[in-house]
């Protein structure tokens, strides 16, 4: 089925670039929108070879960006910073190679400018338009992989739904196996825990596995070695989740001082200047353009909150930014005035009974923290980045769990790679400071993006 894929994606891919282009040439010059002071002679001929040489080009590019690769994994919106940027690669390229050969006549800019806007969309739509295929067609087959997951943790579990949530993995989770002492997560179902990594053979022998995923980093080298020995033995697959505070301090950056080496930890992408400026020069653009979108539905839904409970419209809180400096966050008032009277700083819990009329509505879709465009405008917040907590809670945790204080680094987001991966509220702490710290390690101005669109679906714990 991933090679039959794999083919399909390639032709409409061929499909959509070429009538791309053909749009463009039609627009130029047949249109009758664009005037045209004289028509080529071979007109049909020059573009027409033109056209197909530069799909040709195209396609190498997608194939080169890994974008034929099956299974198809994650979102549409994740895919899009990758198709933009291969895309813009083939124009680029197939401009460069135009103007050097100095055809006769020249090719025309402008049809270069269309063609860019055409195949983006033809391209957009056809790889949408498969994407959705691709999950139907997954759909109807059957779950051909059986896996094991070594660990009963929060990550085996969270594990277990992504792998079922994706019909395209073609996967069921027939057990676990217990690697440790600690309590099973409490989304586990009893039955499907197998048994402990001692009987690991015996557990292979009645519950036959085509995959073994060690999702417990904690567990030693040699048992590790164990399990790959049995996995050869009865020709199964293994795979592991990486510890990512390893992974992260495997990067390593080396220095001398009179011949005397010095090894520390590589700089993150956001300790050099030019890129903090392309990250601040993101906010500013996002944050303007976000506020004069949204100013006349924000005043709607500020009246709305007026209405639904006596009280102020904003509400104003402070947290931590920037190197742990304290700034106040403003978002729309979700809960009644007098929510932390008797309790204290808390987190908010499915169906808070302290939350007003609209404030649910407003939690679940994201729209309270629209007013934070204000703080990135202004420099405290960035459009992505670690979620800012609040000052009792840095208290709480800086002590408790290794590397908390890390993550304030840089500026905090809007959102983050950990909030669109369902890591908010009263989440595990722990799992969240991972991946944080994974987005500062690995930023990019694309996985910016690709974090503000997931954000556009993100409503997993939002509440």
């Amino acid at each position: 089925m991933d090679a039959l894929t794999s083919g399909l994606a390639v032709t409409v891919d061929a499909l959509a670039i070429f009538g791309g282009f053909a749009a463009a040439i039609w627009l130029r010059f047949y249109s009758g929108l664009i005037g045209v002071d004289s028509w080529p002679p071979n007109l049909c001929f020059l573009y027409g070879w033109g056209a197909a040489i530069a799909t040709l080009i195209f396609l190498f590019i997608f194939r080169s960006l890994g974008l034929y690769i099956r299974p198809q994994l994650g979102s549409f919106p994740g895919k899009i910073p990758r198709l933009i940027r291969a895309i813009g690669v083939g124009i680029l390229l197939t401009t460069a190679l135009a103007f050097a050969f100095r055809t006769d006549p020249p090719i025309s800019r402008l049809t270069i400018g269309l063609s860019f806007l055409a195949i983006a969309i033809m391209v957009m739509l056809e790889r949408y338009l498969l994407f959705r295929f691709e999950i139907r067609l997954a759909r109807r087959g059957h779950q051909s992989k059986r896996i094991l997951i070594v660990g009963t943790d929060y990550v085996a579990a969270h594990l277990k739904r992504g792998l079922e949530a994706d019909p395209r993995l073609r996967s069921k989770v027939v057990g676990f196996i217990k690697s440790g002492n600690g309590q099973p997560d409490s989304s586990l179902p009893d039955y499907l825990i197998r048994g402990e990594l001692e009987d690991l053979d015996t557990i292979l022998d009645s519950h036959p596995a085509d995959q073994i995923i060690l999702s417990d980093s904690n567990i030693g080298h040699q048992r590790v070695l164990e399990i790959i020995l049995a996995c050869e033995r009865n020709m199964i697959t293994f795979n592991m989740v990486p510890d990512m505070f390893r992974i992260m301090t495997g990067s390593m950056d080396m220095q001398t001082i009179d011949d005397i080496p010095l090894l520390g930890v590589s700089r993150w992408p956001l300790d050099y200047f030019w890129n903090r400026t392309l990250k601040r020069m993101e906010d500013i653009c996002g944050a303007f353009a976000g506020l004069l979108i949204i100013a006349p539905f924000l005043a709607f839904v500020a009246l709305l909150v007026k209405r639904s409970s006596p009280g102020p419209v904003f509400y104003k809180q402070k947290r931590c930014g920037e190197n742990g400096r304290e700034f106040s966050i403003y978002k729309l008032r979700t809960m009644r005035t007098d929510a932390e009277k008797e309790t204290g700083p808390v987190w908010t819990v499915e169906n808070d009974p302290r939350r007003t009329r609209i404030g649910s509505f407003l939690r679940n879709t994201n729209i309270d923290e629209l007013p934070q465009l204000w703080n990135v405008l202004r420099g405290d917040m960035s459009l992505v980045g670690p979620r800012p907590e609040r000052p009792h809670f840095v208290e709480k945790f800086k002590d408790d769990i290794d590397r908390y204080m890390r993550r304030h680094v840089s500026k905090p987001g809007m959102t983050g790679w950990a909030q669109v991966n369902g890591l908010r509220g009263n989440t595990s702490i722990e799992e969240r400071i991972k991946y944080d710290l994974y987005y500062l390690e690995n930023w990019s101005l694309s996985f910016d993006f690709k974090i503000l669109i997931r954000t556009l679906t993100a409503r997993t714990n939002a509440y």
